[in-house]
């Protein structure tokens, strides 16, 4: 697995490194971009193994990607299926909303309603809403969520996969904003229940 063997087949290197990196992943043990074994966690699963040596595994890690986006996406990125990766998170972002506020809604509607400011506290705030700068910070948060919406998961929901292309770089940045979302969402405050 010395690279420089590779040099005119970085492919046949990739693969046999993620080939081998399935197997090491129950040893707790993994194979770098150097070729160098290193210590890592051991796998429990195939399914855990398999994901682990995936090309977008690493860099996913590497931004500490919220596991609630993984646990709603593993599948597909056991596929490198990005489209149906992505439109998973997205989909993993309402999910978490409607738990979180009672809500039953979707979309811009089911964001208003949980994080707007119309009422005088909404549902959910990221934030405690004390000062004008928390309060503006809500307002982006909502246009943010509305807009991924309409960016992204409407589009994913109504047209094909190959009229739309999803590249790993665009999918792993789109992972990457559900990340900030979820963990924008572990610490919200709670200002009011929707259920009886």
């Amino acid at each position: 697995m010395n690279p420089a063997l590779y040099t005119r087949n970085g492919e046949v290197f990739a693969w046999r490194r993620d080939e081998l990196n399935v197997v090491l992943a129950f040893s707790g043990m993994h194979i770098g971009d150097d070729g160098r074994i290193r210590r890592s966690t051991k796998a429990e699963n195939l399914d855990e193994a398999m994901l682990r040596a995936s090309r977008s595994h690493d860099a996913l890690s590497s931004r500490n990607v919220h596991a609630d986006v993984l646990k709603f996406c593993k599948a597909e990125l056991l596929e490198e299926n990005y489209f149906h990766a992505v439109f998973e998170a997205m989909k993993s972002i309402a999910a978490k909303i409607r738990y979180s506020s009672g809500l039953q809604s979707d979309g811009a509607d089911l964001v208003q309603q949980a994080f707007g400011q119309s009422q005088s506290r909404p549902v959910l705030a990221i934030n405690p809403l004390l000062t004008a700068t928390d309060k503006g910070e809500q307002r982006g948060f909502i246009n943010l969520l509305i807009r991924l919406f309409g960016t992204v998961r409407n589009p994913l929901a109504h047209n094909p996969k190959i009229e739309w292309e999803m590249s790993e770089q665009d999918a792993l940045d789109l992972l990457t904003m559900a990340s900030l979302i979820h963990r924008k969402f572990d610490s919200a405050y709670r200002y009011k229940s929707t259920q009886p």
